[in-house]
């Protein structure tokens, strides 16, 4: 694994998650607990597909780890999309 894979790196891109949420109600849990993690500057939530996906931007280098258990910590399941496209 790589610094890249196992982290979200703070900048314009950040890192993209899939979710089993089903509904508006369910990302906001998403968000919430996200938004609790030290680091975590924004979350920002696209509903127009299927499975839901989130994007999480940082201000310091934040684990994949720390965003899956939050997200598991609310019911749910996070895994990270590919790299950004350079």
């Amino acid at each position: 694994m790589s610094l890249l894979s196992e982290n979200v790196i703070p900048g314009n891109h950040g890192k993209v998650f899939g979710t089993n949420a089903k509904n508006h109600t369910n990302m906001e849990k998403i968000k919430t607990a996200l938004l609790k993690i030290a680091g975590i500057k924004d979350v920002l939530t696209n509903e127009d597909i299927f499975p839901l996906e989130f994007t999480v931007h940082t201000t310091k280098i934040v684990s994949v780890k720390e965003i899956e258990d939050a997200v598991i910590s609310v019911g749910f399941h996070a895994i990270p999309k590919q790299l950004f496209p350079l």
